[in-house]
Parts: C-alpha cells; sequence; structure tokens
C-alpha cells in the first residue's frame, strides 16, 4: 500500500464537506420543496409530477453505472475523479436553474419540459459531479479512521446546502414577489454559491492513494461485473443510501405541504421546523459522533440513535395536529438519525476495500457509483410514490392561487408524513442487523497490506 501522506488535515475534511453541501444545495431542492414547486406554481398535477420522476430513474441508474466506468477510465493530471468537479461544476449549476424556468404553456408542454430538465439535471449533470466526488474519499486516504471522519465531516457540512435550499428558499422566495420567477431568481443565488463550493473542494482533496499492482493488469468486464454483483456489501452500500433519501424525500417533501395545508402557514414554519431539525443533526455530527464512534463503533451508534428518532416520531402519532408535538418530532429525528447518517460513507468505503479483498479487483468507481444510485433511486422513487398517492386523493395544483384541499388530500399528507419514517427505520434496522464487516475489517486490511507489499491486489 503507497500512501502519498498520511493522515487527513482538518482543512482537506472541511473541504471535503463543503463538495456535499455543493450537492446539497441542489439535491436538496430537488428532493424536498421542488415537488411544492411544481404542483403550486408550474400547476403541473401532482399525478404527472410522480409519473415524470419515477420514469427518470430508470435513465438515473444507467447514468450512475456508466459515470462508474468512465471514472475508471480518466486519466488527467488531477487523478481520475476530482477532475470532474471542476470540469462539471458550472453546467450542474446551471441545470439547476434551469429547473425552475417551466415555460407558461399546456400541461403536457410543462411535463415535457420537467422531464427534459429534470434528467439534465439530475441523470447527467448531478451524476457527473457527485459519483466522482463520492468515490474520491477513497482516494484520499485507505486509513479507516481517516475515511470515516471525512464522512462525518460530509454529512456534517453537507446539511448546510439544504438549509440553504430548502429553509431559506421559501422566505426568499416570497421577498422576490411570491411567483414562478421568484424561484429561478433564488436557484441562481443558491447554483452560484455552489460552484464557488465545488471549486473549494478540487482546490484542496487531492487524489493521495495509489495502488500500482492495479494498473499492471487490466481486467476483462465480465470478471469486474462477476466481481460486484458478488459483493454483498456493495447491496449493502445501495440500501444505506437508498433508505437515507426516502426519509429525507418523505420528511423533507411532505412537510411544506403539512405546515401549508394542516397548519395553514406557507411562510416561515417549515423553514423553522427543517431549520431546527438540521441543525441538531450538525451538531450532533460534529461534536459527538466522533466520540460515539470510538466507543461503539459505527453500527452500535445507528442502532441507538434510531431507537431515539423511532421515539420521536411515536410521539408525534398521539396527535399530529398539534403544531408542538410535530416541532419535537422534528427535533428528536435530529438528534436519533444524526449518527447513522454521520458514517453512511464510511460503509460504502468498506464494501470498496471488501470487494478488493475478496475478487482481487479494486473497484471504488462502480461501487461509489451504485450508491450514488441508490441516493438518487430513494429520492426520486419515493416522490414519485407520494405524489401519485396525493393526486389519487385528489390534491388539486394550482399556479399560485390560493386552493381548498379536498379532506382526502389532506388526510393523505398526514398518513405519509406520519407512516413513512417508521417504515424507513425498520428498513435500516434490519440491514445494520445483518452487517457483519465491521468484525471482519481489520484482519481485512491486514491482509490486503500484505498482498500489496507483494505487489498483488
Amino acid at each position: 500500500m503507497n500512501k502519498k501522506k498520511t493522515g487527513v488535515s482538518f482543512g482537506v475534511r472541511m473541504a471535503y464537506g463543503g463538495g456535499d453541501a455543493a450537492a446539497n444545495i441542489v439535491f436538496g431542492m430537488i428532493s424536498t420543496i421542488l415537488t411544492l414547486f411544481y404542483t403550486d406554481y408550474a400547476g403541473i398535477p401532482a399525478a404527472t409530477v410522480g409519473i415524470v420522476m419515477l420514469i427518470t430513474r430508470i435513465f438515473d441508474g444507467f447514468s450512475d453505472v456508466i459515470m462508474g466506468y468512465i471514472i475508471e477510465n480518466t486519466h488527467s493530471k488531477w487523478g481520475k475523479a476530482r477532475p470532474w468537479l471542476l470540469w462539471m461544476c458550472v453546467p450542474y449549476a446551471i441545470s439547476a436553474v434551469l429547473l425552475f424556468a417551466v415555460p407558461d404553456s399546456s400541461v403536457m408542454t410543462k411535463a415535457v419540459y420537467m422531464f427534459v430538465t429534470y434528467n439534465l439535471c439530475t441523470t447527467i449533470c448531478y451524476t457527473a459531479t457527485n459519483v466522482p466526488y463520492s468515490t474520491l474519499t477513497s482516494m484520499i486516504s485507505r486509513d479507516q479512521h481517516d475515511r470515516d471522519m471525512l464522512s462525518i465531516y460530509r454529512m456534517g457540512i453537507a446539511p448546510f446546502g439544504r438549509i440553504l435550499a430548502v429553509s431559506f428558499t421559501l422566505p426568499l422566495v416570497k421577498m422576490f414577489g411570491d411567483t414562478q420567477s421568484s424561484w429561478v431568481k433564488t436557484m441562481a443565488i443558491w447554483a452560484a454559491i455552489a460552484v464557488v463550493l465545488n471549486l473549494w473542494c478540487f482546490a484542496k482533496c487531492k487524489e493521495n492513494v495509489d495502488i500500482p499492482a492495479r494498473n499492471d493488469t487490466k481486467v476483462p468486464l465480465r470478471k469486474c461485473l462477476k466481481a460486484l454483483l458478488t459483493n454483498q456489501y456493495f447491496y449493502a452500500g445501495i440500501f444505506f443510501q437508498m433508505f437515507q433519501n426516502i426519509l429525507f424525500a418523505i420528511t423533507g417533501t411532505m412537510l411544506p405541504y403539512y405546515c401549508k395545508y394542516v397548519f395553514g402557514n406557507d411562510s416561515w414554519l417549515y423553514s423553522a421546523m427543517y431549520t431546527a431539525e438540521t441543525l441538531l443533526m450538525i451538531v450532533i455530527t460534529m461534536a459527538f459522533s466522533p466520540y460515539l464512534l470510538r466507543k461503539f463503533g459505527k453500527k452500535k451508534m445507528s442502532l441507538g440513535g434510531l431507537v431515539i428518532a423511532l421515539a420521536g416520531q411515536i410521539i408525534f402519532m398521539f396527535n399530529p395536529y398539534n403544531q408542538t408535538l410535530v416541532f419535537l418530532s422534528c427535533i428528536l429525528r435530529g438528534i436519533g438519525f444524526a449518527p447513522l447518517n454521520s458514517v453512511f460513507y464510511g460503509f460504502v468505503n468498506e464494501a470498496v476495500e471488501f470487494g478488493q479483498w475478496k475478487s482481487h479487483i479494486r473497484q471504488e468507481g462502480p461501487i461509489f457509483a451504485g450508491s450514488n444510485m441508490g441516493t438518487k433511486f430513494g429520492a426520486g422513487a419515493a416522490s414519485a410514490l407520494m405524489t401519485s398517492l396525493m393526486g389519487w386523493a385528489g390534491y388539486i395544483s394550482t399556479t399560485g392561487t390560493t386552493v381548498v384541499q379536498p379532506d382526502s388530500a389532506v388526510n393523505m399528507i398526514i398518513g405519509i408524513y406520519t407512516w413513512g419514517p417508521i417504515l424507513v427505520y425498520a428498513g435500516y434496522t434490519l440491514l445494520l442487523l445483518l452487517y457483519k464487516l465491521d468484525k471482519k475489517y481489520p484482519a481485512i486490511m491486514k491482509e490486503l497490506e500484505e498482498r500489496e507489499a507483494r505487489g498483488e491486489l
């Protein structure tokens, strides 16, 4: 094993976290209040929004796999993953602004525009920045502690992007006139910030890991696919990310509807709840996750946090019309989900090392592409299902005018927000109980070091 330097500095950790903040400025918007924009400002029926998002997931899955292959075959003076942050940061920002420039035309034209721009942003531009960004973790360092700390900083700083895009968007939209053009102006501001953050990450986060043994062998594609598909922890990485983004999609997408149609507040309440939850997640991640990681390890700290998050959800279920209980639920969810949220990418990095140990083939790009696929599939599929259920329940889409939603639509919003997170917590609990790599990992890394000292993978 050859590392140009040991240890990851505070500056690199911060810059790496800034890269995911850039991603969350756009993806946070996409997986939360973009649905509200489509239904209540662009006037696209909820069922149509759901269908478009569901179809898009098919293209997204292919794009992640393709991008993983592209990364493995990229050779530049900056490495193979890092340069994509530089090359794609501006197209990524432009595609995000285009999401909100829906033409004032027929529903069919709006739906086609939504399909094209949504795929441009998520399937192409987001994929071409986020898959390389995620892969970069395994190239900055191979030390397990360094990688876990990168994951903690990533998940501690990334929510600031979501806070910008989610918590401050609705107040800014109101300030700019509460029209569709207000959304375009707001997104242009966030997109410019995303460019700066991506460039910061590119400048500071260099690829330090070099494994000469893999450069001596050309592995056939069929063998690569077999190695990937027989790596059980590759699937674990997909499900970790998928469940996370299903949860964020449910809470982020349904909460603005909840505040608007259950509590009658579409200005500040959602922003206050979302900000409180996200800031608590940041505090727990940055201040306590490193200690919890040393004391209990990734698996135990994650399971303990899920108990707290579930308790918050149960408290809220006693009276879903009580604003205080809903606020308390957000707080407990932020506290409880933070430990697991902080170490997601540590699990994915371990899948890379396990795959090399098992098959003698190292596959950073494809494994992180699979993780990224879980991210987008989780958010997209959840959004598609939720909007389809809302449409089925009779939700009325508008172009900014005030409407009274039928009781069936309001009850559907309450039902999704109430039961959705519980299903996610159950899925996470099962996944963590089945996860066994944490006990095997030290011995696996020791054997890999011995192999690489002999010039083998």
